[in-house]
C-alpha cells in the first residue's frame, strides 16, 4: 500500500508526464520513495467534465511504478484508441486518477459461484478466452451501482464476448485489488 503522500507523488508524476507528452511541457524530476522503483500494475484515467477522456494502464508488473505511471499517462492522453489524443488546450480541465494494482490472481471456483466470490468496490476483474481478453477497474462498478454479476457481464463485454461468457469453464477470470488516487476526489 502505499501512503498518503506517496499517492500524492503518484499524481504529480501522472501530471507531469501527461503535461509533458502533450503540452510540452518540460519535465520536472520528482524525489520518489523507493516503493516507486518495484515492479507494479497501474492504470491511469482521465476524465473531462466527469466524462472518460482517456484510460489505459499495465494490469501486470512489468515495469518500476514510477516508470508504468509515466508510460499509462502519456498513453491515457494520446493512445486510447476510444478517443482522439488529448489536446493541449484540454489539459486544465482534464482531472487524473492513478490506480495502483495488487498483481491479478485466478478465481478458482466453480462458474455459478464466480459472482458470490466477487466483492464490488475491492475487486477489479479481468476475463480471458477465445483468445481475447477485457479488464474492468475496481471503482468502475461502484460508480455504475452494479451488482457482481452485472459487472461480470460488463466486463466480459470489454473482452468482445458475450455478456454471459463468465459461465464457461473454458474463460479464465481473475481478480486484484487497486488502491485509489484522486486530484477531482480530493483523495490526495
Amino acid at each position: 500500500m502505499l501512503t498518503a503522500e506517496e499517492g500524492a507523488l503518484a499524481i504529480r508524476l501522472a501530471r507531469g508526464a501527461l503535461e509533458h507528452a502533450v503540452g510540452k511541457k518540460p519535465k520536472h524530476e520528482l524525489k520518489l520513495t523507493p516503493v516507486f522503483n518495484a515492479k507494479r500494475g497501474v492504470f491511469v484515467t482521465l476524465t473531462c467534465g466527469g466524462e472518460l477522456r482517456g484510460c489505459i494502464g499495465l494490469p501486470y508488473p512489468v515495469m518500476p511504478l514510477g516508470q508504468a505511471i509515466e508510460h499509462a499517462a502519456k498513453a491515457a492522453a494520446l493512445e486510447d484508441p476510444r478517443f482522439p489524443p488529448v489536446f493541449k488546450d484540454e489539459l486544465a480541465k482534464i482531472d487524473l486518477e492513478v490506480t495502483i494494482l495488487t498483481v491479478p490472481v485466478p478465481l478458482l471456483c466453480e462458474p455459478a459461484e464466480r459472482p458470490a466470490n466477487i466483492t464490488v468496490g475491492k475487486h477489479g476483474l479481468i476475463v480471458r478466452g477465445m483468445g481475447t481478453s477485457g479488464l474492468l477497474l475496481p471503482q468502475v462498478a461502484t460508480e455504475y451501482g452494479w451488482d457482481s454479476t452485472t459487472f461480470l457481464d460488463h466486463t466480459c463485454t470489454k473482452a468482445g464476448l458475450s455478456g454471459k461468457c463468465w459461465t464457461s469453464k473454458n474463460v479464465e477470470l481473475m481478480t486484484f485489488e487497486g488502491q485509489i488516487f484522486s486530484e477531482k476526489k480530493g483523495t490526495v
